[in-house]
């Protein structure tokens, strides 16, 4: 329960209208507040909370809105309005007095692929002795990860929060309000390149977590992360690897099947199968980095692998859906050269696998939409991932947007560009036969979801076309 004078401390702001005492909790959406919540009117780019402040107090309790609000508009006047300087501030320094009041330990998820899937690792093990509060979804920027941090209930054990970063101090803002004491490093890749122009500045954008740490979660094999960790951090190490012979906790005897990736967890010189049941090499790295989490936290190993093994995945990441004898690899929520590198082998390693090493009757179609963000890395990133793939076997590569048309001009194999997602999804119609594995991935903005929401409507067409010539 949030106290109106505890927030009014917190904010700094003033009650224009103070009618309740408490509030159950904070929303910034108008239409799903809930009753006995508190409304913080935040301006967007593309809207304005103040305009949907009485449509909030309908059901809200309450509302913090920024002092220029024209209180005159107002219709609810028997229901608590805070006023502020700034809203988004606001909810940064309620979220900031919150964290303070916390007892329990504070988890922060930062790196360049993995984030969200980790998150959720790292709060299925925990979950199975405590109580988690974790960022929802992909919740991770400057308003979602202060507003998750709101929601702390009296039970709360410990906080598990992702954080993203576009820019250089993101990461640093998002710390100085989530103070975290364990941070969970994933990896460091070519990401949101345009705003910040290199590699080097991407790692120093992630690294801003470690001032604030008392122990670091890294990936071993990445030598890059690992060099600047180990220079900028004094404080406990605990490393994860599949490569790395000295990390604190390692992956051995991995073996994949459509639906089941097998490995011994080896940590603190003793062993336990885990059978996972997500699929690809570079979720092995994420349960590795959820478990040297969940190590730090105290957990042995047979309560990790109740978490690990419990966890069926995240949705649009990765997801395996079969139709018609066609084998879809769903990982449309983004993508950038190091995942999409990564998807691509795991779409390889399917077909190898499954025919013995030799491609037989099954194909790897790979249907990709521009990966965004880049800056002017875009072009090249795009042009290597066509040349990289030429000496893969894939046997058919459907573009996606005109960045996309980069990659398929260097492409030596069967290519073809296609403007958009629906477009794509009617070219794979034609070719796609029983057996082939097909990869679909992309960047969030390319919406490339569309792909296998046109194929199931394709599909269903076409199954209901040969019921009637059955006669059924």
């Amino acid at each position: 329960m949030l106290n109106v004078m505890d927030i009014i401390k917190a904010t700094g702001g003033k009650a224009f209208f103070k009618t309740e005492s408490v509030f159950s909790g904070v929303s910034i959406d108008s239409r799903t507040i809930k009753e006995g919540e508190l409304f913080i009117a935040l301006k967007g780019d593309r809207f304005d909370g103040h305009d949907f402040v009485n449509d909030s107090l309908k059901v809200g309790s309450g509302a913090i809105v920024d002092s220029k609000f024209n209180n005159q508009n107002l219709k609810f006047k028997d229901k608590t309005v805070i006023l502020v300087d700034d809203t988004l501030t606001a909810l940064h320094h309620l979220a900031r007095y919150m964290r303070k009041g916390f007892s329990g330990t504070v988890i922060g998820v930062v790196g360049s692929n993995g984030k969200t899937t980790t998150k959720e690792l790292i709060s299925s093990i925990l979950s199975t002795k405590l109580h988690v509060l974790k960022t929802a979804g992909n919740l991770n920027n400057h308003i979602g990860m202060p507003l998750s941090i709101t929601r702390i209930e009296k039970d709360t054990d410990v906080m598990v929060l992702e954080m993203g970063t576009n820019r250089t101090g993101d990461v640093d803002k998002l710390c100085s309000i989530a103070n975290p004491d364990i941070g969970v490093i994933t990896n460091i890749g070519y990401e949101h390149l345009e705003g910040f122009g290199s590699l080097d500045k991407v790692r120093d954008s992630e690294l801003e977590i470690l001032p604030y740490l008392k122990k670091v979660i890294l990936n071993a094999d990445d030598l890059f992360l690992k060099e600047g960790v180990i220079q900028k951090f004094k404080g406990e190490i605990i490393s994860f690897g599949i490569k790395s012979a000295n990390a604190d906790v390692t992956a051995k005897d991995i073996v994949f099947s459509d639906r089941v990736a097998k490995f011994f967890l080896c940590m603190d010189k003793d062993s336990i199968l885990i059978e996972s049941r997500l699929p690809g090499r570079f979720n092995i790295y994420n349960s590795l980095a959820a478990a040297s989490t969940a190590r730090a936290m105290g957990f042995n190993h047979h309560e990790i692998k109740k978490g690990l093994e419990s966890f069926e995945g995240v949705e649009m990441r990765f997801e395996i859906k079969q139709y018609e004898g066609i084998m879809f690899l769903n990982d449309v929520y983004n993508a950038n050269p190091s995942s999409m590198e990564e998807s691509i082998k795991e779409l390889i390693r399917r077909i190898q696998t499954d025919t013995g090493g030799n491609s037989g009757n099954k194909r790897a179609i790979a249907v990709l939409g521009d990966m965004l963000e880049l800056g002017e890395y875009s072009i090249t990133a795009h042009k290597n991932l066509g040349k990289w793939m030429s000496g893969l076997p894939v046997n058919f590569f459907i573009g996606v947007g005109s960045l996309m048309a980069s990659a398929v001009s260097e492409f030596k194999g069967s290519g073809i560009c296609k403007d958009t997602p629906e477009d794509a999804a009617r070219e794979l119609g034609k070719m796609v036969r029983e057996g082939d594995i097909v990869l679909i991935k992309g960047s969030r903005g390319m919406k490339m979801e569309k792909v296998l929401q046109v194929m199931g409507k394709e599909i269903f067409k076409k199954q209901s076309v040969l019921s009637g010539q059955r006669g059924e």
